[in-house]
């Protein structure tokens, strides 16, 4: 089989720290055909002695067998190497989504396009589209091409382990049924911080910012879990028609609950820290792109209505986190003289996977004085993440889905009204 890559994989930041110790892993683990080529495209000029020097230190392995791959600008169907399988040409809508189709996933081409039928699927990653007019386009040319069974629009996201587990957590558990709504939960905070800058990939942040690479998507996808009803299964459609019930439920966001802002350079901190983001040299000159955003969304119906849900993201901040935090009311008629904080739910999905509840307890001691102390499921300390580990288990939860939903210009959460880094 071949596994067709889009443009700017074979060189770009995910590829480098995610795709390939991916196709590695699955390599070692024998879980790749013999004869698995897979075929990479880059914009930007490369030789396979600079990528392989590239990829060594996030591969942790001796020299790959790298792929073969071509250049160009995303606009054409790639010049491929020698030797390499053939991917036929497609003459794809010029905009945001054209780099896909063009650098070799239309292999569903019909005859005689295409050669005999395979079994052929479509991964498109993130951000699919920069609106709605643009996503409904490149849907509308995917769906000329690949029948929508064949087509998995995915976030990357979905497949981090205590993402995943929020699905468990919430309907595996007795104990938090009964508490998982308004009466009981004061707000819930989901969090995505970097603490690094763009470093050389301004080129693409800048066309799209913190709301479209990581809040639209990311973060919507884990409100999504935390804020659903019960699904009838864990059958991806069921999923999906929750999640999408609950995105019709949130509306439009105010200005005056969105704050964005840009890094800038601190003069006394070590070396990465000095360079703002218009330090950097693919970011164009005066550039107003957000690298950090902060929302309040509100979803109006009767499990949520009134529950502020917080989405904040940036990158060069204080440190490297993604969680999901529910806090929970006070405890009505206190008697401990203010002394109590208010529970609550952490999950947090890196670094350093863990589950943990902020409770208050008695200090030992003769006093009778109440502290805050932690109830800590950390996944390092409990599990053995090792892969192939049969502790963890083979099954996953079914958290996304390939297929379509409606195309309702109605359908989720709308855009404020103001500009969000144009």
């Amino acid at each position: 089989p071949t596994l067709p890559f889009s443009p700017q994989i074979p060189q770009g930041d995910l590829a480098k720290k995610k795709i390939y110790p991916t196709i590695w892993w699955l390599f070692r683990d024998g879980l790749l055909p013999d004869d698995t080529q897979v075929v990479g495209f880059a914009r930007s000029p490369l030789t396979l002695e600079q990528l392989r020097q590239r990829l060594l230190p996030h591969l942790k392995v001796g020299p790959p067998r790298l792929p073969p791959w071509g250049q160009g600008d995303g606009a054409s169907p790639p010049p491929l190497p020698p030797n390499s399988p053939h991917l036929p040409p497609v003459s794809p809508p010029r905009g945001f989504g054209t780099p896909v189709v063009a650098s070799g996933v239309a292999c569903g081409v019909p005859p005689p396009q295409c050669p005999p039928p395979r079994w052929n699927r479509v991964i498109v990653e993130k951000p699919f589209g920069r609106d709605l007019a643009s996503s409904t386009a490149l849907s509308d040319h995917l769906g000329g091409l690949f029948r929508e069974e064949q087509i998995y629009r995915i976030d990357h996201y979905l497949g981090k382990e205590m993402v995943q587990n929020l699905m468990v957590l919430r309907f595996g558990n007795r104990i938090f049924g009964p508490i998982w709504n308004r009466d009981n939960v004061a707000c819930v905070i989901v969090t995505f911080k970097e603490p690094f800058g763009t470093e050389g990939r301004g080129g693409y942040f800048d066309d799209f910012g913190i709301i479209r690479d990581v809040m639209q998507n990311h973060l919507l996808q884990m409100l999504a879990l935390v804020a659903m009803e019960k699904p009838a299964s864990t059958d991806p459609d069921d999923v999906r028609d929750e999640k999408v019930k609950v995105l019709k439920c949130i509306g439009p966001v105010e200005r005056d609950d969105v704050v964005l802002g840009q890094y800038v350079g601190n003069p006394e901190g070590p070396p990465e820290a000095q360079k703002g983001y218009l330090d950097d040299p693919t970011v164009p000159p005066g550039s107003t792109t957000a690298t950090f955003a902060a929302a309040i969304l509100r979803v109006a119906n009767e499990r949520w209505d009134g529950v502020p849900f917080v989405l904040r993201c940036g990158k060069a901040l204080n440190e490297r986190k993604a969680e999901v935090r529910l806090q929970f009311r006070e405890v009505p008629g206190d008697i401990f003289g203010r002394q109590c904080k208010r529970n609550e739910l952490v999950v947090r999905v890196q670094p350093d996977e863990a589950v943990y509840t902020k409770l208050m307890t008695k200090k030992p001691g003769m006093f009778f004085n109440p502290e805050e102390s932690e109830l800590d499921l950390t996944y390092g300390n409990r599990y053995k993440v090792g892969r192939g580990d049969p502790k963890l288990g083979q099954e996953r939860p079914k958290t996304g889905t390939p297929k379509l939903v409606k195309k309702d210009p109605k359908m989720g959460v709308e855009k404020p009204k103001m500009d969000l880094g144009d």
